[in-house]
């Protein structure tokens, strides 16, 4: 909590000091604002589903931990479930990890003294933190379908 917790306020000073760039858009931002915008608007949506990850994650070992105490005839007939519930487990870890894995690479000042490769920095980091937040996002949807249909 501490880590998210100081990214946001790394995340807001940024923003409040970001350098100018000569490509301003209509809105008076430049295209560096627009992308750092981009990139924080996806680290936002993906990390307000973070809680609801963790607590769908609990729920599905709630889930596994019953089949496991399942007499064994009734275990046999949810080895179909449970390998689901694994599989959704396991999804939802790797979306977990990989939102970690970004932001723990993610660099706020990435090439701030030279426009264009600040530019691709973030086009690229845009591109990154959306596949992020669409694993989360589906990951999150997939388990819930899950977990509401049986």
């Amino acid at each position: 909590m501490t880590r998210i917790i100081g990214f946001a306020l790394v995340v807001a000073i940024a923003a409040c000091n970001n350098a100018a760039n000569n490509n301003t858009t209509a809105k008076g931002k430049t295209q560096t604002d627009s992308l750092m915008d981009d990139v924080m608007e996806g680290h936002n949506v993906a990390m307000a589903k973070i809680s609801k990850l963790h607590q769908t994650k609990n729920q599905i070992q709630q889930v596994l931990d019953s089949i496991s105490k399942l007499p064994a005839d009734a275990k046999k007939n949810s080895v179909r479930y449970k390998a689901l519930l694994d599989s959704a487990f396991n999804r939802l870890t790797r979306a977990d990890d990989a939102m970690e894995k970004w932001m723990s690479e993610f660099n706020m000042d990435s090439a701030s003294n030279d426009a264009d490769r600040r530019i691709k920095y973030l086009e690229s980091e845009k591109g990154k933190v959306s596949a992020v937040k669409d694993e989360i996002l589906n990951s999150l949807n997939d388990a819930d379908s899950l977990i509401r249909g049986h």
